[in-house]
Protein backbone atom coordinates (compact mmCIF):
# COMPACT_ATOMS: atom_id res chain seq x y z
CA UNK A 1 0.00 0.00 0.00
CA UNK A 2 2.81 2.42 0.90
CA UNK A 3 4.58 1.81 -2.40
CA UNK A 4 1.34 2.43 -4.33
CA UNK A 5 0.77 5.65 -2.39
CA UNK A 6 4.32 6.81 -3.04
CA UNK A 7 3.89 6.08 -6.76
CA UNK A 8 0.57 7.91 -6.88
CA UNK A 9 2.03 10.92 -5.08
CA UNK A 10 4.97 10.99 -7.48
CA UNK A 11 2.60 10.92 -10.44
CA UNK A 12 0.55 13.78 -8.96
CA UNK A 13 3.71 15.84 -8.49
CA UNK A 14 4.73 15.19 -12.10
CA UNK A 15 1.28 16.20 -13.37
CA UNK A 16 1.33 19.41 -11.28
CA UNK A 17 4.82 20.23 -12.54
CA UNK A 18 3.68 19.68 -16.15
CA UNK A 19 0.63 21.91 -15.71
CA UNK A 20 2.67 24.69 -14.08
CA UNK A 21 5.26 24.51 -16.84
CA UNK A 22 2.55 24.53 -19.49
CA UNK A 23 0.93 27.60 -17.99
CA UNK A 24 4.08 29.55 -18.78
CA UNK A 25 3.19 29.27 -22.47
CA UNK A 26 -0.20 30.92 -22.85
CA UNK A 27 -0.32 30.57 -26.64
CA UNK A 28 -2.54 27.77 -27.93
CA UNK A 29 -0.65 26.66 -31.01
CA UNK A 30 -2.87 26.35 -34.08
CA UNK A 31 -1.49 25.26 -37.44
CA UNK A 32 -3.53 23.84 -40.30
CA UNK A 33 -3.17 23.26 -44.02
CA UNK A 34 -6.54 24.55 -45.13
CA UNK A 35 -6.38 23.78 -48.85
CA UNK A 36 -4.28 21.15 -50.65
CA UNK A 37 -4.12 20.70 -54.42
CA UNK A 38 -6.03 17.60 -55.54
CA UNK A 39 -3.61 15.38 -57.41
CA UNK A 40 -6.49 13.49 -59.02
CA UNK A 41 -7.53 16.45 -61.14
CA UNK A 42 -4.44 18.68 -60.74
CA UNK A 43 -6.42 21.85 -59.99
CA UNK A 44 -4.15 24.25 -58.08
CA UNK A 45 -4.94 26.48 -55.10
CA UNK A 46 -3.52 29.99 -54.78
CA UNK A 47 -4.13 33.41 -53.16
CA UNK A 48 -4.56 33.45 -49.35
CA UNK A 49 -7.31 35.72 -47.98
CA UNK A 50 -8.53 35.75 -44.38
CA UNK A 51 -10.64 37.86 -42.01
CA UNK A 52 -12.01 37.82 -38.47
CA UNK A 53 -15.76 38.32 -38.43
CA UNK A 54 -17.47 40.66 -35.95
CA UNK A 55 -18.54 37.61 -33.92
CA UNK A 56 -14.97 36.24 -33.79
CA UNK A 57 -15.32 33.57 -36.48
CA UNK A 58 -12.48 33.22 -38.99
CA UNK A 59 -13.08 32.99 -42.73
CA UNK A 60 -10.29 31.81 -45.05
CA UNK A 61 -10.52 31.93 -48.85
CA UNK A 62 -8.43 30.63 -51.76
CA UNK A 63 -8.58 30.56 -55.56
CA UNK A 64 -9.40 27.16 -57.06
CA UNK A 65 -7.93 27.48 -60.55
CA UNK A 66 -9.61 25.17 -63.05
CA UNK A 67 -7.85 27.08 -65.84
CA UNK A 68 -4.50 26.28 -64.14
CA UNK A 69 -3.45 29.94 -64.38
CA UNK A 70 -4.25 33.37 -62.91
CA UNK A 71 -7.74 34.79 -62.98
CA UNK A 72 -8.43 36.04 -66.51
CA UNK A 73 -7.30 32.88 -68.28
CA UNK A 74 -10.51 30.90 -67.78
CA UNK A 75 -12.58 29.35 -65.01
CA UNK A 76 -11.56 30.12 -61.42
CA UNK A 77 -13.70 29.50 -58.31
CA UNK A 78 -13.16 30.79 -54.78
CA UNK A 79 -13.29 28.19 -52.00
CA UNK A 80 -13.79 28.93 -48.30
CA UNK A 81 -13.36 27.40 -44.85
CA UNK A 82 -14.66 28.76 -41.55
CA UNK A 83 -13.39 28.43 -37.97
CA UNK A 84 -15.73 29.15 -35.07
CA UNK A 85 -13.18 28.48 -32.31
CA UNK A 86 -10.36 30.89 -33.06
CA UNK A 87 -8.59 28.77 -35.67
CA UNK A 88 -8.29 25.52 -33.69
CA UNK A 89 -10.72 23.60 -35.92
CA UNK A 90 -12.09 24.36 -39.39
CA UNK A 91 -15.21 23.51 -41.36
CA UNK A 92 -15.16 21.44 -44.52
CA UNK A 93 -14.36 23.49 -47.60
CA UNK A 94 -17.22 25.06 -49.51
CA UNK A 95 -17.61 27.17 -52.65
CA UNK A 96 -17.96 30.88 -51.99
CA UNK A 97 -18.47 31.68 -55.68
CA UNK A 98 -18.13 29.59 -58.82
CA UNK A 99 -17.02 30.61 -62.29
CA UNK A 100 -18.87 29.32 -65.33
CA UNK A 101 -15.82 28.89 -67.53
CA UNK A 102 -17.80 30.39 -70.43
CA UNK A 103 -15.33 32.20 -72.67
CA UNK A 104 -15.56 36.01 -72.59
CA UNK A 105 -18.41 35.90 -70.05
CA UNK A 106 -18.29 38.29 -67.08
CA UNK A 107 -18.79 35.31 -64.77
CA UNK A 108 -16.19 33.12 -66.50
CA UNK A 109 -14.06 33.22 -63.37
CA UNK A 110 -13.73 34.88 -59.97
CA UNK A 111 -10.38 35.24 -58.23
CA UNK A 112 -7.79 37.29 -56.35
CA UNK A 113 -10.20 37.94 -53.48
CA UNK A 114 -9.69 40.81 -51.03
CA UNK A 115 -11.80 40.89 -47.86
CA UNK A 116 -12.89 43.15 -45.01
CA UNK A 117 -15.23 42.36 -42.10
CA UNK A 118 -16.92 45.38 -40.54
CA UNK A 119 -15.82 46.14 -36.98
CA UNK A 120 -19.35 47.10 -35.83
CA UNK A 121 -21.64 44.58 -37.53
CA UNK A 122 -21.85 41.19 -39.21
CA UNK A 123 -21.32 42.72 -42.66
CA UNK A 124 -18.50 41.30 -44.79
CA UNK A 125 -17.30 42.53 -48.18
CA UNK A 126 -15.26 40.54 -50.69
CA UNK A 127 -13.87 42.28 -53.80
CA UNK A 128 -12.70 40.10 -56.70
CA UNK A 129 -11.48 40.11 -60.27
CA UNK A 130 -14.11 38.61 -62.57
CA UNK A 131 -14.40 37.68 -66.23
CA UNK A 132 -11.78 36.58 -68.72
CA UNK A 133 -9.40 39.48 -69.25
CA UNK A 134 -5.75 39.29 -68.21
CA UNK A 135 -4.54 42.31 -66.23
CA UNK A 136 -1.25 42.88 -68.07
CA UNK A 137 -2.39 42.05 -71.62
CA UNK A 138 -2.41 45.03 -73.99
CA UNK A 139 -5.85 43.90 -75.18
CA UNK A 140 -7.15 44.62 -71.66
CA UNK A 141 -8.05 48.30 -71.89
CA UNK A 142 -10.51 50.85 -70.53
CA UNK A 143 -12.93 49.66 -73.22
CA UNK A 144 -12.26 45.98 -72.37
CA UNK A 145 -11.25 46.22 -68.71
CA UNK A 146 -10.15 43.86 -66.01
CA UNK A 147 -13.55 43.64 -64.31
CA UNK A 148 -14.30 44.15 -60.61
CA UNK A 149 -16.94 42.20 -58.67
CA UNK A 150 -18.17 42.22 -55.08
CA UNK A 151 -20.12 39.82 -52.90
CA UNK A 152 -21.53 40.56 -49.43
CA UNK A 153 -22.59 38.82 -46.26
CA UNK A 154 -24.72 40.37 -43.53
CA UNK A 155 -24.42 37.49 -41.05
CA UNK A 156 -20.67 37.05 -40.45
CA UNK A 157 -20.08 34.97 -43.56
CA UNK A 158 -22.83 32.38 -43.10
CA UNK A 159 -24.81 33.40 -46.19
CA UNK A 160 -23.88 35.55 -49.18
CA UNK A 161 -25.57 37.87 -51.65
CA UNK A 162 -25.55 37.52 -55.41
CA UNK A 163 -22.36 38.93 -56.88
CA UNK A 164 -22.37 42.43 -58.37
CA UNK A 165 -20.20 43.93 -61.12
CA UNK A 166 -18.83 47.32 -59.90
CA UNK A 167 -16.35 47.88 -62.73
CA UNK A 168 -18.00 51.16 -63.71
CA UNK A 169 -17.87 52.42 -60.15
CA UNK A 170 -14.07 52.06 -60.00
CA UNK A 171 -12.60 52.95 -63.42
CA UNK A 172 -14.47 56.28 -63.86
CA UNK A 173 -12.68 57.60 -60.75
CA UNK A 174 -9.60 57.93 -62.94
CA UNK A 175 -11.08 58.74 -66.35
CA UNK A 176 -10.16 62.42 -66.03
CA UNK A 177 -6.64 61.79 -64.77
CA UNK A 178 -4.01 64.14 -66.22
CA UNK A 179 -1.77 61.10 -66.77
CA UNK A 180 -4.42 59.33 -68.84
CA UNK A 181 -7.13 56.95 -67.71
CA UNK A 182 -6.49 53.62 -66.01
CA UNK A 183 -6.45 50.90 -68.66
CA UNK A 184 -6.46 47.94 -66.30
CA UNK A 185 -6.62 47.46 -62.53
CA UNK A 186 -7.57 45.18 -59.66
CA UNK A 187 -7.76 45.36 -55.88
CA UNK A 188 -4.74 43.48 -54.54
CA UNK A 189 -5.69 40.20 -52.90
CA UNK A 190 -5.67 39.63 -49.16
CA UNK A 191 -6.77 42.30 -46.69
CA UNK A 192 -8.87 45.39 -47.40
CA UNK A 193 -8.02 47.73 -44.53
CA UNK A 194 -10.69 49.30 -42.30
CA UNK A 195 -9.75 52.41 -40.33
CA UNK A 196 -9.58 52.21 -36.56
CA UNK A 197 -10.21 55.95 -36.10
CA UNK A 198 -11.99 57.52 -39.12
CA UNK A 199 -15.76 57.30 -39.41
CA UNK A 200 -17.49 60.04 -41.41
CA UNK A 201 -20.24 57.94 -42.99
CA UNK A 202 -22.26 54.86 -42.11
CA UNK A 203 -19.17 52.72 -41.49
CA UNK A 204 -15.54 53.16 -40.51
CA UNK A 205 -13.62 54.08 -43.66
CA UNK A 206 -12.20 51.23 -45.75
CA UNK A 207 -9.22 51.41 -48.12
CA UNK A 208 -8.65 49.21 -51.17
CA UNK A 209 -5.24 49.41 -52.84
CA UNK A 210 -5.19 49.00 -56.62
CA UNK A 211 -2.59 47.44 -58.84
CA UNK A 212 -3.11 49.59 -61.94
CA UNK A 213 -1.59 50.32 -65.31
CA UNK A 214 -0.21 52.60 -66.44
CA UNK A 215 1.52 54.53 -63.64
CA UNK A 216 1.34 52.00 -60.83
CA UNK A 217 -0.73 52.02 -57.67
CA UNK A 218 -3.86 53.94 -56.74
CA UNK A 219 -5.89 53.80 -53.51
CA UNK A 220 -9.67 54.04 -53.32
CA UNK A 221 -11.72 54.48 -50.16
CA UNK A 222 -15.33 54.13 -49.07
CA UNK A 223 -17.33 55.50 -46.13
CA UNK A 224 -20.36 53.26 -46.80
CA UNK A 225 -18.62 49.87 -46.84
CA UNK A 226 -18.00 49.66 -50.56
CA UNK A 227 -21.30 50.91 -51.94
CA UNK A 228 -19.60 54.01 -53.33
CA UNK A 229 -15.90 54.77 -53.78
CA UNK A 230 -13.54 57.76 -54.01
CA UNK A 231 -9.92 58.14 -55.14
CA UNK A 232 -7.64 58.90 -52.19
CA UNK A 233 -5.82 62.11 -53.07
CA UNK A 234 -7.89 62.58 -56.22
CA UNK A 235 -7.61 61.06 -59.71
CA UNK A 236 -4.14 62.48 -60.42
CA UNK A 237 -2.37 61.01 -57.36
CA UNK A 238 0.31 58.41 -58.10
CA UNK A 239 1.45 57.06 -54.71
CA UNK A 240 3.78 54.41 -56.19
CA UNK A 241 4.25 54.74 -59.98
CA UNK A 242 6.42 51.61 -60.12
CA UNK A 243 4.46 49.64 -57.52
CA UNK A 244 2.85 46.27 -58.12
CA UNK A 245 0.36 44.52 -55.79
CA UNK A 246 -0.21 46.90 -52.84
CA UNK A 247 -1.75 46.85 -49.34
CA UNK A 248 -2.91 49.59 -46.97
CA UNK A 249 -2.48 50.18 -43.26
CA UNK A 250 -2.97 53.16 -40.95
CA UNK A 251 -0.83 55.11 -38.54
CA UNK A 252 -2.47 55.79 -35.17
CA UNK A 253 -3.28 59.36 -36.28
CA UNK A 254 -5.31 58.09 -39.26
CA UNK A 255 -2.64 58.66 -41.92
CA UNK A 256 -2.70 55.94 -44.57
CA UNK A 257 0.29 53.72 -45.37
CA UNK A 258 0.74 52.14 -48.78
CA UNK A 259 3.00 49.08 -48.95
CA UNK A 260 3.62 47.80 -52.46
CA UNK A 261 5.24 44.74 -53.97
CA UNK A 262 8.57 45.47 -55.64
CA UNK A 263 11.59 43.53 -56.83
CA UNK A 264 13.88 42.97 -53.86
CA UNK A 265 11.56 44.40 -51.19
CA UNK A 266 8.69 46.90 -50.80
CA UNK A 267 7.75 50.43 -51.76
CA UNK A 268 6.24 52.56 -48.98
CA UNK A 269 4.31 55.80 -49.09
CA UNK A 270 2.14 57.74 -46.60
CA UNK A 271 -1.00 59.81 -47.18
CA UNK A 272 -1.62 62.60 -44.66
CA UNK A 273 -5.05 64.20 -44.46
CA UNK A 274 -5.62 67.94 -44.54
CA UNK A 275 -9.37 67.32 -44.18
CA UNK A 276 -10.58 63.90 -43.10
CA UNK A 277 -14.26 64.40 -43.96
CA UNK A 278 -13.63 65.34 -47.58
CA UNK A 279 -10.66 62.99 -47.94
CA UNK A 280 -8.38 65.86 -48.95
CA UNK A 281 -4.68 65.42 -48.32
CA UNK A 282 -1.40 64.55 -49.98
CA UNK A 283 0.83 61.57 -50.62
CA UNK A 284 4.52 61.78 -49.77
CA UNK A 285 7.37 60.59 -51.96
CA UNK A 286 7.53 56.80 -52.37
CA UNK A 287 10.53 55.11 -50.74
CA UNK A 288 12.04 51.71 -51.49
CA UNK A 289 12.68 49.27 -48.63
CA UNK A 290 15.33 46.64 -49.26
CA UNK A 291 18.85 45.46 -48.60
CA UNK A 292 20.50 48.84 -49.19
CA UNK A 293 18.64 50.55 -46.31
CA UNK A 294 18.25 47.52 -44.02
CA UNK A 295 14.64 47.32 -45.10
CA UNK A 296 12.21 44.53 -45.92
CA UNK A 297 14.51 42.55 -48.17
CA UNK A 298 13.07 39.99 -50.58
CA UNK A 299 16.09 38.33 -52.20
CA UNK A 300 15.57 37.71 -55.94
CA UNK A 301 11.80 37.97 -55.82
CA UNK A 302 8.82 40.30 -56.12
CA UNK A 303 5.79 39.03 -54.25
CA UNK A 304 2.53 39.98 -52.55
CA UNK A 305 2.84 40.37 -48.76
CA UNK A 306 1.01 42.01 -45.87
CA UNK A 307 1.53 44.99 -43.57
CA UNK A 308 0.12 45.17 -40.03
CA UNK A 309 0.45 47.73 -37.22
CA UNK A 310 -0.31 46.64 -33.66
CA UNK A 311 0.21 48.08 -30.17
CA UNK A 312 2.94 46.30 -28.19
CA UNK A 313 4.96 46.41 -25.00
CA UNK A 314 8.76 46.33 -24.93
CA UNK A 315 9.75 43.48 -22.61
CA UNK A 316 13.01 45.21 -21.75
CA UNK A 317 11.61 48.41 -20.25
CA UNK A 318 7.81 48.09 -20.33
CA UNK A 319 7.30 50.91 -22.86
CA UNK A 320 4.09 50.91 -24.86
CA UNK A 321 4.93 51.20 -28.55
CA UNK A 322 3.39 50.77 -31.99
CA UNK A 323 4.95 47.97 -33.96
CA UNK A 324 4.74 47.57 -37.74
CA UNK A 325 5.07 44.12 -39.33
CA UNK A 326 5.69 43.32 -43.00
CA UNK A 327 5.69 39.88 -44.60
CA UNK A 328 7.69 38.95 -47.72
CA UNK A 329 9.40 35.83 -49.07
CA UNK A 330 12.91 36.23 -47.68
CA UNK A 331 14.24 34.27 -50.66
CA UNK A 332 16.15 33.44 -52.62
CA UNK A 333 13.23 33.51 -55.02
CA UNK A 334 9.77 32.65 -53.75
CA UNK A 335 10.82 30.79 -50.63
CA UNK A 336 11.25 31.17 -46.88
CA UNK A 337 8.35 33.56 -46.20
CA UNK A 338 9.10 35.67 -43.13
CA UNK A 339 7.99 38.72 -41.18
CA UNK A 340 10.07 41.88 -40.68
CA UNK A 341 9.22 44.23 -37.80
CA UNK A 342 10.15 47.66 -36.51
CA UNK A 343 9.10 50.05 -33.76
CA UNK A 344 7.48 53.30 -34.87
CA UNK A 345 8.77 56.59 -33.40
CA UNK A 346 6.57 58.27 -30.78
CA UNK A 347 6.45 61.38 -32.92
CA UNK A 348 4.24 60.19 -35.77
CA UNK A 349 4.87 63.40 -37.71
CA UNK A 350 8.47 62.23 -38.10
CA UNK A 351 7.37 59.03 -39.85
CA UNK A 352 8.08 59.81 -43.50
CA UNK A 353 8.07 57.14 -46.23
CA UNK A 354 11.88 57.21 -46.12
CA UNK A 355 11.91 56.66 -42.34
CA UNK A 356 9.36 53.87 -42.62
CA UNK A 357 11.32 52.12 -45.37
CA UNK A 358 14.63 51.89 -43.49
CA UNK A 359 16.12 50.05 -40.51
CA UNK A 360 13.85 47.08 -39.94
CA UNK A 361 14.76 44.39 -37.42
CA UNK A 362 15.92 40.93 -38.37
CA UNK A 363 12.96 38.97 -39.73
CA UNK A 364 11.20 35.98 -38.22
CA UNK A 365 11.22 33.10 -40.70
CA UNK A 366 7.81 31.41 -40.92
CA UNK A 367 8.52 28.97 -43.75
CA UNK A 368 11.54 26.84 -44.59
CA UNK A 369 10.28 25.87 -48.00
CA UNK A 370 9.06 27.31 -51.27
CA UNK A 371 6.47 29.92 -50.28
CA UNK A 372 4.94 33.02 -51.83
CA UNK A 373 1.87 35.18 -51.10
CA UNK A 374 0.96 35.87 -47.46
CA UNK A 375 -1.50 37.83 -45.35
CA UNK A 376 -1.94 38.39 -41.61
CA UNK A 377 -4.54 39.78 -39.23
CA UNK A 378 -4.75 40.26 -35.45
CA UNK A 379 -6.82 37.70 -33.54
CA UNK A 380 -9.18 38.72 -30.71
CA UNK A 381 -6.92 37.13 -28.07
CA UNK A 382 -3.86 39.13 -29.15
CA UNK A 383 -2.06 36.60 -31.36
CA UNK A 384 -1.64 36.91 -35.12
CA UNK A 385 -3.30 34.78 -37.80
CA UNK A 386 -0.78 34.20 -40.58
CA UNK A 387 -2.09 32.62 -43.79
CA UNK A 388 0.25 31.92 -46.69
CA UNK A 389 1.21 29.80 -49.70
CA UNK A 390 3.73 27.04 -49.01
CA UNK A 391 5.21 23.99 -50.78
CA UNK A 392 4.85 24.91 -54.43
CA UNK A 393 3.58 21.87 -56.28
CA UNK A 394 5.08 21.74 -59.76
CA UNK A 395 2.97 18.66 -60.54
CA UNK A 396 -0.10 20.80 -59.99
CA UNK A 397 0.63 23.69 -62.35
CA UNK A 398 2.33 25.87 -59.74
CA UNK A 399 -0.29 25.59 -57.01
CA UNK A 400 0.55 25.76 -53.30
CA UNK A 401 -0.73 24.37 -50.05
CA UNK A 402 -2.63 27.12 -48.22
CA UNK A 403 -1.31 27.14 -44.65
CA UNK A 404 -2.72 28.83 -41.54
CA UNK A 405 -0.52 29.46 -38.50
CA UNK A 406 -1.25 31.26 -35.25
CA UNK A 407 1.79 33.23 -34.11
CA UNK A 408 2.57 35.26 -31.01
CA UNK A 409 4.20 38.67 -31.18
CA UNK A 410 6.86 37.43 -28.78
CA UNK A 411 7.66 34.61 -31.18
CA UNK A 412 7.87 36.95 -34.19
CA UNK A 413 10.14 39.43 -32.38
CA UNK A 414 12.39 36.85 -30.65
CA UNK A 415 11.03 37.84 -27.24
CA UNK A 416 11.59 41.59 -27.64
CA UNK A 417 7.90 42.60 -27.59
CA UNK A 418 4.59 41.27 -26.33
CA UNK A 419 1.04 42.32 -27.19
CA UNK A 420 -1.04 44.78 -25.19
CA UNK A 421 -3.90 42.82 -23.66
Amino acid sequence: MKSITKTANAMIILVIAFVVASCGNTRRVSEHTLFVADMADSIPYRIPTIAVMHNGDLLALADYRHCLLDIGWGRVDIHSRMSRDGGRTWSDKSILIEGTGVSKATDCGFGDAAIVADRESGEVLVVMVCGETVYWHQTTTRQNPNRVAVIRSHDNGKTWSQWEDITEQVYPLFDDCEHGCVQSCFVASGKIFQSRVIKTGSHYRIYAALCARPNGNRVIYSDDFGRTWNALGGPDSLPAPSGNEPKCEELPDGSVILSSRAKGGRIFNIYRYSDVSSGAGQWGQPAFSGAENDGCTAVANSCNGEILIIPAISKEDGRKVMLVLQSVPLGPGRSNVGIYYKELPEDLASVTPEVLAADWDKPYQVSESTSAYSTMIPLPGGNIAFYYEEHENHNCKGGYDMVYKELTLSEITSGTYKVVR
